[in-house]
């Protein structure tokens, strides 16, 4: 169906329903935020994919007669203590850092939309029980949580995983439960509810694509969380054991020989710079080209032709 504002101007899109999609691809594709986080995501996960590729040594290697050198042809990232190229311990530290986000922030998000799918549906006392529950445990600081839990199943990479997604769980909760609530003050919900629908069909065709786009976001402001956490964890010597070349691990060996040689702290520190940022403007851009508070006609109305 097409609308002619007079003889002379070109035709207006009538059809609302394509509308949305429109000004999200459009956003999408003229956001530079949102390129650069994609770049960088993407570079990350090619890279902990090809690390056996892109690397020029294998992340034990040793190189006898040049320990904790700097930057040279051989070397473009220096060696540590153990003669080990540094470019290569961090490219095959991404797989190690993606190994533990990304199941980390799933599980997170698993948990956390369950918990605030009952909570936010069934309300009452189910709802009290999973506020205080998600309070007891954003109580604590993530790292300190972590550590706690830490101390009683011991280090390894499945328990790493394990205690990220309690600490990041309960901010899933709590977004999933309050737009559940807000999703059940629709009146299609209710005369969905009053029809006799089951919990589970009302729960995948009318809660859930209402909440998805927030959990997108949250997933993307997550991972650098995630791979920090576990970062934070190795340099304290409970993360994924040695000598798996973890960034962490890499800015805990530096520091004993910082004075000596600071390549190994800047290797470390520049790999999760540029993945906290990356991830970050992904997190940024998904948020504003999601928000349907700048979706709608006036966005829609900066894409059509005007009348002349």
């Amino acid at each position: 169906m097409t609308t002619l504002l007079d003889p002379g101007s070109p035709p207006v899109v009538a059809d609302r329903q394509r509308r949305p999609r429109s000004v999200l691809l459009y956003r999408a594709r003229h956001s530079p935020t949102l390129m650069i986080g994609v770049s960088v995501t993407l570079g990350l996960v090619l890279t902990a994919v090809l690390a056996p590729v892109v690397s020029p040594y294998q992340p034990d290697h040793q190189d006898l007669y040049n320990i904790l050198s700097g930057f040279s042809s051989k070397h473009l990232l220096g060696t540590d203590e153990l003669g080990r190229d540094l470019l290569s311990r961090v490219i095959y530290g991404a797989r190690i850092a993606m190994a533990v986000a990304v199941p980390a922030v799933l599980l997170a998000m698993a948990a956390g939309l369950i918990i605030g799918l009952i909570a936010g549906y069934f309300g009452g006392g189910t709802d009290q029980v999973a506020i205080v529950g998600m309070d007891a445990v954003q109580a604590f600081p993530a790292v300190i949580l972590a550590l706690a839990l830490l101390a009683v199943l011991g280090p390894s990479l499945r328990n790493v995983v394990i205690v990220i997604a309690v600490a990041l769980a309960p901010g899933y909760a709590r977004v999933v439960r309050a737009m559940t609530l807000a999703a059940k003050q629709n009146q299609y919900v209710e005369a969905e509810l009053s029809l006799g629908v089951s919990t589970t069909r009302l729960t995948a065709y009318h809660l859930l694509p209402n909440i998805a786009p927030p959990l997108f976001i949250l997933i993307a402001m997550d991972m650098p969380s995630a791979i920090a956490i576990e970062a934070g964890l190795a340099f304290l010597g409970l993360g994924v054991p040695p000598p798996s070349p973890d960034w962490g691990a890499l800015l805990a060996d530096g520091f004993t020989y910082v004075l000596i040689s600071p390549w190994a702290i800047l290797a470390a520190s520049l790999a999760l710079i540029v993945v906290t940022v990356g991830f970050t403007m992904l997190g940024e851009a998904l948020r504003d080209v999601l928000d349907p508070k700048l979706s709608g006609v006036r966005g829609v109305s900066r894409l059509m032709p005007r009348a002349r």
